[in-house]
């Protein structure tokens, strides 16, 4: 099954937020294309109370983790498409999971029962759940909110980066560079580009 003609997001206009992602290639510190996926047991609370790890919630396809937050105005753009685009790829047998690494102390937007609501509001068909103190986050490298790790059927690392190169405006959007990747992954083909630059709020590391 294509995901091809199932995105339909509703208009987004975020003044000062046109981007166009440059492709790159993985910075120090950051997971490198082909590399195995870390943190997979780690425990994580989300939104219904319960604790979920990585290999919970694996699909037959393979992993979509996504970085994300409550605040970010680049999140809140990019947020029907985000969850439109997560909740066709569990469909299709990716197992999905967003992770909030913002530190609620510093931020009130980022506390549980915030976290709690947007996924409600949002219509989110998977986990959302708490990284404290941003745990994963900082073992995948992450610097960014929205940012998103596609993992295959082996927990390789098949793409990371931004989810398409318009955060303002979802009808000027060129380059669809992760519903293109989980495309090329389902047909079997060279997901290209399989890096691209995340965009957004920085994290909000516990403690600083």
């Amino acid at each position: 099954m294509r995901l091809v003609g199932v995105w339909k997001p509703g208009a987004i206009v975020l003044a000062g937020l046109l981007l166009i992602p440059a492709v790159l290639t993985a910075k120090e510190g950051e997971l490198t294309i082909g590399e195995r996926m870390p943190g997979r047991d780690l425990m994580f609370r989300n939104v219904d109370g319960s604790t979920v790890r990585l290999s919970d919630v694996k699909g037959e396809r393979g992993t979509l983790v996504i970085i994300t937050c409550n605040h970010c105005p680049f999140v809140k753009a990019w947020e029907q498409r985000t969850v439109a685009l997560a909740n066709k790829a569990q469909e299709d047998g990716y197992g999905v999971i967003a992770l909030n690494p913002n530190d609620p102390s510093e931020y009130e937007e980022e506390s549980f029962e915030a976290n709690v609501r947007r996924a409600a509001a949002a219509g989110m068909n998977y986990p959302y759940a708490v990284d404290k103190g941003s745990k994963l986050a900082a073992m995948y490298g992450a610097t960014r909110t929205p940012e998103f790790f596609l993992f295959d059927e082996n927990d390789m690392l098949i793409y990371h980066g931004a989810i398409d190169d318009n955060a303002q405006d979802p009808e000027r959007v060129r380059s669809h560079y992760l519903m293109d990747a989980l495309i090329a992954d389902m047909n079997g083909d060279p997901i290209e580009p399989a890096e691209t630059k995340s965009v957004g709020c920085s994290i909000k590391w516990y403690g600083e």
